[in-house]
């Protein structure tokens, strides 16, 4: 055994002790309720139609690799018509597709801010949120969560160039940024807004345009990432802004310039999804009924001092359960029952702070959404 073999080991048997060590695992034949497939775009036949039909029509594209990065060879006049797709169906002036929403965020928030910058960012951002700001040279201090005042009061600490960072939708809790009034307070302070959208994509707004064109503060939002692995069924995600931001980006975002393009079957269904999410609303609907519906069943359900519900109006839905072992129970009971369903366990989450994150979609039906309420209930402790 290497020398860093022992510590890797001694770190995962902590981890095991500690009740918190994650292994990958498979479901067959379980209701989905766990994933972000929010609007059911990954098993979507139309949505398969329309990205063979699209390649049918490139058929003079003879590759299937992206070749490098898109610095070097792995550009085409298709991805950037496809970045303006995307920016003018959002309401921005241009956008830079990155591989994923990880590598969005750590490219966009380890380059922009610079030393003697500030980032005041909500504590319950993402880990590629935190990750990015990490990586900058800015001075950086979280503030509590979705709380106004302890973000006016940040200020205080203000110096150089002042970027806020938040989720329009928030991915553990599902709850949403008071958007309205921090760009006011970032247009009052002379900070820059950055919003994060993954959650958001596909589910809110005319079209799933998200919650920062919805509420029109489009003009007010310095930068938005949208992800497209999430509501759209697809791979990658974008970074919208202006034109400026972009060409910097270009320049400047590391997990940009230095990795391979994704491949040209990623940027053909992006489009397609888009296209499909443009000209059918009704998978959108479906969603929100399902929302309203599994909220109408919590509100009915007795009370239980184990489980604690967390008011979300998304599609993420939480019942917090203290302990990770207790989560870590309940989720296999719920397995067991049938429901594809992850526990979320400490650090990922704050300690006490464990729970049953449930996703709905589109795609669940309520014989399945009242299932699931109802093995909740039978849950004990």
């Amino acid at each position: 055994m290497h020398q860093a073999d022992k510590t890797l080991e001694y770190l995962i048997n902590k981890r095991k002790a500690d009740g918190n060590f994650r292994a990958l695992t498979t479901s067959h034949n379980s209701i989905d309720f766990c994933s972000n497939d929010y609007l059911g775009f990954s098993k979507s036949f139309d949505l398969k139609d329309r990205v063979l039909k699209f390649s049918k029509n490139l058929d003079s594209i003879a590759y299937i690799g992206s070749t490098g990065s898109r610095l070097i060879s792995g550009n085409t006049a298709l991805i950037e018509s496809l970045e303006s797709f995307v920016a003018t169906y959002h309401y921005a002036e241009a956008g830079l597709i990155f591989n994923s929403g990880f590598d969005a965020n750590l490219g966009l928030l380890s380059s922009v801010p610079q030393r003697g910058d500030t980032i005041f960012y909500d504590e319950s951002c993402h880990a590629s949120i935190r990750d990015g700001v990490r990586l900058s040279f800015a001075k950086a201090y979280a503030f509590r969560h979705n709380d106004l005042a302890n973000l006016t009061k940040r200020f205080d600490l203000a110096r150089g160039n002042v970027y806020v960072v938040v989720e329009s939708v928030y991915s553990m809790d599902g709850d949403f940024a008071p958007l309205k009034e921090i760009s006011e307070l970032c247009l009052t302070k002379g900070a820059n807004l950055i919003v994060d959208e993954a959650h958001s994509s596909g589910v809110f707004g005319n079209g799933g345009k998200g919650l920062v064109a919805h509420q029109e503060l489009t003009s007010k939002v310095f930068a938005r990432v949208h992800t497209f692995g999430k509501a759209l069924g697809c791979h990658g995600a974008i970074v919208l802004g202006s034109n400026l931001l972009r060409t910097y980006l270009l320049n400047f975002a590391r997990s940009f310039i230095y990795t391979t393009a994704m491949p040209f079957h990623s940027y053909i269904s992006i489009k397609s999804a888009y296209d499909l999410l443009n000209e059918d609303e009704d998978c959108m609907t479906d969603l929100h009924n399902n929302i309203s519906y599994f909220k109408q069943l919590v509100s009915q359900m007795p009370e239980n001092p184990a489980i604690k519900y967390k008011e979300s109006a998304s599609a993420i839905q939480c019942f917090i359960v203290q302990g990770n072992e207790n989560v870590k129970k309940m989720a296999l009971t719920l397995n067991r029952s049938g429901f594809d369903i992850k526990p979320i366990l400490s650090p990922t989450v704050p300690l006490g702070k464990e729970r049953i994150r449930i996703c709905l979609h589109s795609f669940n039906t309520k014989d399945e959404i009242s299932a699931l309420i109802k093995a909740i209930v039978n849950t004990i402790f």
